[in-house]
């Protein structure tokens, strides 16, 4: 009895299990399919934004230079302050070195003494000459080393005029002139001070500038450094003068890319005759832009940004790709992509971080 229990227990149990594999395989096999996503996608083609772009600009001065001193030498008078008004050629500083003064004056005595004996000896030459008319009155190698003195006293006298004239030129440093109409903006001397050349981390004795023309700097980002020419007019307005837009034409560019930025730099020649602007002035700048023609448009909802990337969703046989881009020109709702894109690509135009690399989409 207790035997025939036995056996139906155990036959008991194995039905239970096998009922429980048959439900759980019941379960993988009614399980219902991964839903697939639906988006809404549209063809790439190339086409073009004109437009324009606003970049900061800052103004600068057409002409600057620092004015530091050639020669040593104490500080004589200075002519000129912060804010004086100077024309090119004024004096704005006098120095003095007595060391400079008798330099030029041992100079000049030197050269009177070299060009007076060339005088005796190109006489003496001269007269030694006249009279070898006469046959053996004057033996050929006399009037031969007459001829060689007289050619080196000569050499010595252009010897000593070139050092006068050095030491002339060298006082002359101790006179500091304008180099060009403009405005002094900054002064760090005065009377008695000693300046010289040698100082590496001195300030300048005076900073002047030219204020009667300006140049508005702008750095173009790469992507628009092939759209703007000069020529090309441009429209800016300054927080120091709101509510007024002034119009300008680029004058030059650098033709080249800054390492650092990535950017051109263009400047626009500003006439500031009647003093509106001032150097450090920023403005705002609005360039007209062509549009590339290796541009493919999208609306910007079809990019998505994320803090490591920015990309589109290319579609490509129901499988979705993210494909890194960058962008050009906007306008509105739509936006120029560059990337590794083609003529044709399927791209998904309600885009967002959810869609997967690879997942299936329709």
């Amino acid at each position: 009895m207790n035997h025939r229990i036995q056996i139906f227990a155990v036959l008991a149990i194995i039905i239970f299990f096998a009922s429980c594999g048959d439900k759980e395989e019941n379960k993988k096999t009614t399980a219902p399919p991964v839903a697939t996503a639906t988006y809404k996608t549209m063809i790439l083609q190339p086409r073009l934004i004109s437009g324009n772009v606003q970049l900061p600009g800052v103004m600068q001065p057409f002409q600057f230079v620092q004015l530091y001193p050639k020669i040593s030498g104490f500080i004589k008078n200075v002519a000129v302050d912060r804010g004086s008004l100077v024309r090119q050629g004024q004096v704005l500083i006098t120095l003095e070195a007595p060391e400079i003064e008798q330099q030029v004056a041992s100079a000049k005595l030197k050269y009177t003494q070299a060009q007076a004996t060339y005088i005796t000896s190109k006489d003496r030459y001269r007269r030694l000459l006249e009279t070898s008319v006469t046959p053996g009155t004057i033996a050929p190698y006399d009037l031969e080393a007459t001829a060689s003195k007289m050619q080196g006293d000569s050499a010595t006298a252009q010897g000593e005029y070139a050092n006068y004239k050095a030491q002339e030129t060298m006082k002359s440093y101790l006179t500091v002139t304008a180099p060009f109409d403009g405005i002094i903006t900054e002064r760090n001397v005065h009377p008695g001070a000693l300046a010289g050349p040698g100082a590496q981390n001195a300030k300048p004795m005076l900073v002047l500038q030219q204020l009667s023309k300006l140049r508005l700097v702008v750095d173009i980002p790469e992507q628009y450094a092939m759209q703007v020419k000069n020529g090309d007019n441009v429209k800016y307005k300054t927080n120091a003068i709101p509510g007024v837009e002034f119009t300008g034409t680029i004058s030059r560019s650098s033709q080249s890319l800054s390492n650092n930025y990535r950017s051109e730099t263009i400047e626009i020649d500003v006439q500031n005759v009647d003093n509106k602007f001032k150097p450090g002035m920023y403005a705002e700048v609005v360039l007209p832009t062509s549009g590339s023609a290796n541009a493919f448009v999208v609306p910007k909802s079809a990019v998505v940004t994320t803090t490591e990337r920015k990309y589109v969703i290319t579609v490509d046989n129901n499988i979705a790709h993210w494909t890194d881009i960058s962008e050009g020109n906007q306008s509105n709702d739509s936006t120029e992509i560059f990337g590794n894109l083609h003529n044709g690509s399927e791209v998904i135009v309600n885009a967002n971080y959810q869609v997967k690399d690879g997942q299936t989409v329709k």
